[in-house]
């Protein structure tokens, strides 16, 4: 095996996407997800109407997620991450509903926007290791004929993606270019991680 007995993984967050990373990976563990008000936090680093930087947004709700589920269970390496992405100096939440969904892929359409991907390991109450990645996305300039077959085709599942997409169904056809690690682009960035359980010997190294 290559994780090791005797440590306790959590998953601070409910997120489908998230845990069949960890599970590709080989990491056992399990879901409790932190039931915090993520607006509150992020109105709270606005300053005289300015709006946070996405990268330290993104930082924030995952600490605050591994730490609030790490104080109630001794021990165990809770794992908490957050994905914002931003459009010049915009935050993008996930859709409401479609129409939100599509106002906003017109707005990213033919434009770079960021992903900004962050993750934290909490233990008994405090962050003890911390990473934030950030992934380039441009989207092609697509025309309104091929935005409308797309929503139809993806569904409601734009409404749990923070862009509106997947990008490993069928939202990569609404990309020209992209950089950066795959695994930030889902909201994990797993590799880091796992260089983080191998120096804490979680995992074999």
């Amino acid at each position: 095996m290559l994780q090791k007995s005797g440590h306790d993984i959590i998953l601070a967050s409910n997120s489908s996407g998230r845990a069949a990373l960890l599970k590709g990976a080989g990491i056992s563990f399990t879901k409790n997800a932190a039931d915090l008000d993520e607006r509150s936090i992020q109105e709270a680093l606005t300053v005289d109407g300015v709006c946070p930087d996405p990268m330290d947004v993104a930082l924030v709700l995952a600490r605050a997620k591994a730490e609030v589920i790490s104080q109630t269970v001794k021990d165990a390496y809770v794992i908490g991450a957050d994905q914002v992405l931003a459009l010049d100096d915009k935050i993008f939440e996930k859709p409401a509903n479609m129409d939100i969904a599509r106002n906003n892929l017109l707005k990213f359409r033919g434009r770079t926007h960021y992903l900004h991907a962050a993750i934290c390991v909490a233990r008994n109450g405090e962050t003890i290791w911390q990473h934030v990645e950030t992934a380039s996305m441009t989207m092609r300039d697509f025309s309104t004929d091929f935005l409308a077959q797309y929503l139809a085709k993806a569904g409601d599942s734009v409404q749990t993606s923070v862009g509106a997409y997947r990008l490993e169904e069928t939202g990569i056809h609404l990309f020209e270019k992209i950089e950066g690690d795959y695994f930030t682009i889902l909201g994990l960035p797993l590799i880091p991680l796992l260089d983080f359980f191998r120096e804490q010997g979680i995992v074999a190294s």
